[in-house]
């Protein structure tokens, strides 16, 4: 009987204290226990992407042959033999890390496949252990492949009694396809999950490029992909930084969509929630928003989610766009999260760093290539061990009776053996525990097969160690053959996660709350102005106070916004729903806007996003200003044209075309190409066309290649085609010349 190891005692203490400093002790034994944390409990292993914990929990099931068609076990005993052979640390923090792997909303490709209650998406803890059963994932057994073939180094477990590997051999890129989450001392990790599919391609794309960067990289494998789905809302350039770095973030969205309900209303869907938000606690901070009336465009929330998430919002109003109510929604709530990226992992398994995706793609595939060259070298050594044997049973084979006799009559059939027949002593042993029956059966054709088969794989592993490209080769069909399993094909390898870098949309709660409706938008000439409800084209019974009369009119919405231009180059901003309506004659826009005593309101109109207009003063000087820069957010408007008095701003016409056609005071008329007017925000402007007398009377915007038209004051239209105005085309701040017969003797282009 083997006698029991028995640990050395441990040494006596000295005779007398030992005096230490306090600051050196401290840090001693802090190193200690942050290096002991760092290595052995929150970095992950770049090679596998697994923690001790989870690499024990693993591998202890696989010493309990629970593969994924094997019967299920109790995770009690799972816990038990894996807290007694290799984790001496608590059994719930064993089960806790045992649960996670299994649950497929945190683990994207789960390791475990779990029988039982393990706990929900929204936040419900996992049964006991005693009441749950599990056993491995196919994933899993590809991160066991080979373990047993001398594929990783081993240690002895925490009581010498048996061997753990240091690493699993890993034939997914775990690291990266998983993520991991950890807090070490004075430093911690988040690498989010990705698609193994795409993680593949990447590894083939940087094994035929091994100094690509980053960016051909992310062609392949575009981002993070969670289990949970959602959509990433960073730009492409941002994405590609983060992971250059290694260091960074992504703002991850719930996915939503629209569903039409009764009477014409409408509610919002949310069917996938960020990576790591719990439903339960989403639902809790949605009410809360309610009920405290921070969410002011939310009218409710419900849960009706069954197997998937359901989560219904309704809106207060069914004006309320869907976009800006989840805009809001995504501001306040956890329906938006950032996840923080941090690759900090233990490079070659001892050293931690930061390091960038390709760096970290490239571990795994150094990894996968070592495993590769163990495993060959394994499978060569139990190659020639069976030639040799193949050789000693085809000489048995040849003379069957002569080995009989021997066994039979000798005393040393062993030596005899040896020395009849030239055999090993390991073919000889083999031979004696051969039974009988066995030899009897034995054909020299087949073992001659066996043997020549065994030779031609001999050869070509001998080929493979020595060939790098051969390695290389044989890596990159292994990592073919993972994608085949995992592939975008399959319900496991689907892409969860879309892309999505579409600007945000800027919510406005007094617009958001409007009902839209058509209106019809009315300004007089002494700066009154009115809405009407419709779009109104017959206007001949609008009254106004006094000698006033209509100056413009226009349609409108009434979230739409009114700019208004004055003679000193202000502009101002009105909300058409603040606009007074009903069959009054209106309200000043003075008391709406700051305007100065001095100027005067030079035109209305409705703004138009993206749209650019025309502006030019009395001397004639102007440019191309967009309306986006005319925009005012306080009542004191906004200075668009620096304006030298005494000359004033005299116009504002849209630039919807590519020539520009000016007229003065002087009834001179000039065309060219409107590139030669700048595009500016703000400014004093070009001359557009030069006068002997007076200023600029109008101006107008038009497509060459349709002609220049204007309007007389009996409504009639006219139009000169491009042949027509050759006269007329010159270059900007030229005199230009009389108009064409027939234009208006007001100098207008409209009446």
């Amino acid at each position: 009987m083997a006698k029991a190891i028995v640990a050395p005692p441990p040494p006596p203490p000295p005779s007398a204290p030992i005096d230490v400093p306090l600051r050196e002790a401290l840090e001693e034994r802090y190193l200690a226990y942050a290096l002991s944390t760092i290595m052995h409990r929150a970095l992950p292993d770049a090679r596998d992407g697994l923690k001790p914990v989870h690499r024990r929990i693993l591998y202890g099931m696989h010493i309990l042959k629970l593969d994924p068609g094997s019967a299920f076990k109790k995770c009690a005993k799972i816990v038990g033999d894996v807290m007694g052979s290799f984790h001496p640390h608590g059994d719930q923090a064993i089960y806790e890390a045992l649960v996670r792997l299994a649950q497929d909303f945190s683990s994207r490709y789960p390791l475990v496949d779990g029988q039982g209650n393990f706990g929900n998406i929204d936040g419900d803890g996992a049964a006991a252990y005693r009441y749950t059963e599990a056993r491995m994932t196919d994933v899993a057994r590809l991160l066991l492949e080979g373990v047993d073939e001398e594929a990783v180094d081993w240690r002895d477990n925490y009581s010498g009694d048996t061997k753990e590997p240091i690493v699993l051999p890993s034939a997914i890129p775990n690291l990266l396809a998983n993520g991991a989450q950890g807090i070490a001392v004075g430093m911690a990790t988040s690498i989010p999950p990705h698609n193994v599919a795409e993680l593949c391609d990447a590894a083939l794309y940087l094994i035929a490029h091994p100094k690509a960067e980053t960016e051909a990289l992310l062609s392949f494998a575009p981002g993070p992909d969670f289990p949970t789905g959602g959509i990433v809302i960073d730009d492409p350039a941002s994405i590609a930084e983060t992971y250059r770095t290694g260091r960074g973030g992504f703002r991850l969205r719930a996915r939503w969509e629209r569903e039409d309900a009764a009477r014409g209303g409408w509610v919002v869907v949310v069917t996938e929630i960020p990576y790591g938000v719990q439903k339960s606690r989403l639902i809790e901070q949605l009410a809360t928003l309610l009920s405290e009336r921070k969410a002011h465009l939310l009218g409710d929330v419900r849960d009706e989610s069954t197997e998937d998430v359901r989560v219904v919002l309704e809106p207060k109003s069914r004006a309320v766009e869907p976009a800006t109510m989840m805009e809001q929604l995504f501001k306040l709530s956890e329906l938006e999260t950032r996840i923080p990226v941090n690759l900090n992992v233990l490079v070659d398994g001892v050293t931690p760093r930061v390091v960038g995706f390709v760096e970290a793609l490239q571990q795994w595939l150094d990894h996968r290539r070592a495993v590769l060259i163990r495993r060959s070298r394994h499978r060569l050594a139990a190659i020639e061990r069976r030639l040799e044997l193949l050789a000693g049973m085809i000489i048995v084979f040849l003379n069957l009776d002569e080995v009989i006799r021997i066994v039979r009559e000798e005393d040393e059939p062993k030596a005899a053996l040896m020395a009849r027949f030239q055999l090993s002593e390991t073919q000889a042993n083999y031979v004696l525990d051969t039974r009988l029956r066995s030899l009897r059966r034995l054909e020299e054709m087949a073992l001659r097969k066996e043997q020549k088969d065994l030779a031609d794989e001999k050869i070509a592993i001998e080929a493979l160690l020595a060939s790098d490209k051969k390695q290389w080769q044989a890596v990159a069909y292994e990592i073919r053959d993972v994608k085949k399993k995992f592939g975008p094909e399959t319900k496991l390898g689907k892409r969860r996660t879309t892309f999505d870098a579409a600007p945000q949309i800027e919510v406005d709660l007094a617009e958001a709350l409007i009902e839209r409706e058509p209106v019809t938008v009315l300004v007089s000439e002494k700066g009154w102005i009115r809405t009407m409800k419709g779009h109104v084209a017959d206007l001949a019974g609008a009254t106004f106070k006094g000698d006033d009369a209509l100056m413009t009119s226009f349609f409108a919405e009434t979230t739409s916004k009114i700019l208004v231009l004055a003679t000193d180059g202000k502009t101002f901003t009105l909300d058409a729903a603040k606009l007074p309506g009903g069959r009054g004659a209106g309200e000043p826009i003075r008391l709406m806007a700051d305007i100065d005593e001095t100027a005067a309101i030079v035109a209305v109109w409705a703004y138009a996003a993206g749209e650019k207009m025309l502006i030019a003063t009395t001397d004639g000087r102007g440019f191309v200003v967009g309306q986006d820069d005319m925009l005012s957010a306080t009542r004191k408007g906004r200075a668009v044209m620096n304006v030298d008095a005494p000359a004033e701003v005299k116009l504002v016409v849209p630039a919807a075309g590519d020539h520009v056609a000016t007229i003065g005071e002087n009834r001179k008329l000039l065309v060219f190409p409107l590139g030669q007017i700048p595009e500016m925000a703000r400014g004093k402007g070009v001359r557009l066309q030069r006068y002997k007398d007076g200023g600029i009377s109008d101006a107008r915007v038009f497509k060459l290649s349709e002609g220049m038209g204007w309007r007389d004051s009996a409504g009639r239209t006219f139009n000169v085609t491009k042949g027509e105005l050759k006269d007329w085309i010159g270059t900007r701040a030229e005199a230009g010349r009389l108009p064409p017969k027939g234009f208006n003797k007001s100098n207008r282009f409209d009446g």
